[in-house]
């Protein structure tokens, strides 16, 4: 895969707290110039990256319910319905993670269809939070998101115990529809990593060291 293949992988992850409109700014000027895939952002930064990227192929993703995934569910499709007024093009939604932890998919499977049904344009993708799930509830979970309407699983929010691996994004890809992607993030630091999780079944990988990676990439023989 070459590096300017690799980038158009790669979604790149601005979701610290602290974050500035400016830096905000500045990396959706790199992830233009460099040709990434998209830009994830909280929502109170939507506005900036919409504006850095309008007319742009770049796409503008926000997450919802972000990072507990413990919100109400309507407070969930009012953010959803919120980010996609202020420009997001793809929603990275996490679940109740405690409801897929208590078998609760009939309700898991309600709030996931509600934000997707309130935000019928936008692209969704729905954080499993891996790290906290058993192999069973991770796949289950994997299944009731993809029954709701996501078009991708994500594996992590970057904030759990661990992030993206290679068994997870191998077991995801042997349960799910093949119209429903795999989104792989937390902890992807290296080009091996990424490579290996592209391999393993993944489409997308979310993180914030996207320019070492590639910068990796650029120098593999």
């Amino acid at each position: 895969m070459s590096p300017a293949e690799l980038a158009g992988r790669i979604e790149a992850a601005l979701l610290a707290p602290s974050a500035t409109r400016g830096e905000v700014e500045v990396l959706c000027a790199r992830a233009r110039a460099r040709g990434l895939l998209g830009v994830c952002v909280n929502p109170s930064q939507l506005a900036a990256a919409s504006e850095a990227l309008r007319g742009s192929p770049v796409r503008v993703v926000a997450v919802v319910g972000f990072p507990l995934g413990a919100s109400l569910a309507e407070v969930k499709v009012y953010e959803a319905m919120q980010c996609v007024l202020q420009g997001a093009q793809e929603l990275d939604v996490v679940m109740n993670i405690a409801w897929a932890r208590e078998g609760r998919w009939e309700a898991l499977r309600q709030e996931l269809q509600a934000v997707v049904m309130a935000t019928p344009q936008a692209v969704h993708k729905v954080i499993l939070e891996t790290a906290y799930l058993s192999r069973q509830e991770m796949l289950q979970a994997a299944r009731v998101a993809a029954e709701a309407g996501a078009r991708f699983v994500k594996t992590s929010t970057g904030h759990a115990p661990r992030g993206a691996t290679v068994e997870d994004v191998r077991a995801l890809r042997e349960v799910l529809p093949q119209e429903v992607g795999i989104k792989a993030s937390g902890g992807i630091k290296t080009l091996g990593q990424a490579l290996a999780l592209l391999q393993a079944g993944a489409q997308r990988l979310g993180t914030s060291a996207w320019a070492e990676i590639l910068q990796e990439a650029e120098r593999a023989p």
